[in-house]
């Protein structure tokens, strides 16, 4: 109810391209965000955010993985699940390195803690909170 209680606030003030981001944030759904941010380009970029729009793309990798890990219900995941996932949600082209390079990055940024082995080609989650909320990033 509250999702669609927002949609309503958003479609009141006709900004309803932000609603299209936010249900592809939550769910975590690549091509559906990289389609939004398409479609809607030339409004994110007459409104002059359409770079900081497009940062938002990690926080759709972090709850794409989040996924994965409560799927496996394991601290330790192989990247090629979250291969297979990238793949699932329309990165159809997305290499292993690449897969490495996005859990990397949000390693980096704080919205995974963890560290990848190499030596087992795996992502070792921490017990503890792997996935913190997005208000606590630094």
């Amino acid at each position: 109810f509250a999702f669609e209680h927002k949609k309503d606030n958003l479609e009141r003030f006709d900004l309803l391209q932000f609603h299209e981001l936010a249900v592809a944030l939550k769910e975590g759904h690549v091509r559906k965000f990289d389609e939004a941010i398409q479609r809607h380009e030339i409004f994110f970029i007459k409104c002059g955010i359409y770079l900081l729009v497009e940062k938002l793309k990690f926080i759709v990798y972090r709850n794409l993985f989040k996924r994965v890990y409560i799927i496996k219900q394991t601290h330790q995941l192989d990247l090629r699940a979250f291969q297979a996932a990238l793949q699932f949600v329309g990165e159809t082209d997305v290499s292993i390195d690449e897969t490495h390079c996005i859990v990397v990055n949000l390693i980096f940024e704080g919205k995974i803690k963890g560290y990848i082995s190499y030596s087992h080609n795996k992502l070792v989650v921490s017990k503890q909170n792997p996935f913190p909320p997005l208000n606590t990033v630094s």
